[in-house]
């Protein structure tokens, strides 16, 4: 059975069309399947309509936040609810293309795990949204060691085995390739095609970076140590540790170039004091996910509230 994940946030627009495209592709493929989407707590009327579709096809079910968790919850939510042996993963936004899942399949039966789609041809903003990305995609791949050229593409197909009990916080969805090579999943990646944004407007922007470079810090850690106040406590962190090295590097050009005294200066002892400051407030986060990680398996509890679910028994 193949199940299709697809987390949905205010797409009203989007989500008829992309279940009528869905469903084209998926008959084409003679297998049982199951379409979930997953209403991250939209204040459209993205769930109105995903009712009326799951009133006349019992093989698309709805799931629906009580408010907006983020994508990453969302995908928990569809992963866990998921009954098929293969998962499918993509936007609601028609960005990604459903002709492109019988090629990740194809993929899957050459004896890989995961299967990530690359958007070559992006049609998404160069300074806001492609640049940021590639350089936090040339970063993952160095950190992680799973070297792909698209961690944002959520088009993407899993084997159930290696995503079904993952524990999935913040915003970890994008590091689902790096987290299931814990597993020993064999991962690779294909060309998808990648459509401008007909409906909707996007959820995602640069200030997103800083939260991108603590959570590869974050998968690093838990990747190598271990089988999100971290945003909290890592965002400070990270910009005192910034200003703190600036202050030392200008304090040691002084020194190499100029022969300037640097020892007495009121600079130098704010410089250490930065850096030591920001690196205790890293530190402090990555234990704070540890806490949150115990806090969630001793209560049994989920990082999200479903209010409403439509065809599941």
């Amino acid at each position: 059975m193949l199940s299709v994940v697809i987390p949905a946030y205010n797409e009203e627009e989007n989500v008829p069309i992309l279940y009528e495209k869905l469903k084209k592709v998926l008959d084409g493929l003679g297998q049982d399947y199951e379409i979930i989407f997953v209403d991250d707590g939209s204040t459209d009327g993205t769930y109105q309509r995903l009712k009326q579709l799951a009133e006349k096809d019992s093989r698309l079910k709805v799931i629906r936040f009580k408010r907006n968790y983020g994508q990453t919850a969302a995908m928990s939510a569809g992963f866990e609810h998921a009954k098929g042996d293969v998962i499918i993963t993509l936007d609601a936004d028609l960005q990604n293309d459903p002709e492109d899942i019988p090629i990740l399949l194809e993929k899957l039966k050459e004896g890989y795990h995961v299967v990530s789609g690359w958007r070559k041809d992006r049609k998404d903003p160069f300074l806001s949204r492609r640049l940021p990305s590639m350089i936090a995609n040339w970063l993952i791949s160095k950190i992680t060691g799973v070297h792909l050229h698209d961690y944002g593409c959520t088009l993407k197909a899993y084997r159930a085995e290696v995503v079904k009990d993952l524990e999935l916080f913040g915003d970890m969805h994008r590091f689902l390739p790096a987290l299931t090579k814990r597993r020993g999943a064999k991962i690779t990646e294909v060309v998808v095609r990648h459509h401008p944004r007909m409906f909707g407007k996007s959820k995602y922007g640069i200030g997103r970076t800083v939260r991108v470079l603590l959570d590869i810090m974050l998968v690093k850690f838990l990747n190598e140590y271990i089988n999100k106040p971290l945003y909290m406590f890592g965002g400070v962190g990270f910009l005192l540790l910034v200003l703190g090295l600036f202050s030392l590097f200008y304090l040691i050009f002084l020194k190499l170039f100029f022969e300037e005294p640097i020892g007495r200066r009121p600079l130098l002892i704010l410089s250490v004091l930065l850096i030591l400051a920001g690196i205790q407030l890293i530190s402090t986060g990555l234990l704070a996910e540890l806490l949150i990680r115990i806090y969630y398996r001793t209560k049994d509890a989920k990082p999200y509230v479903i209010q409403e679910k439509i065809n599941f028994e």
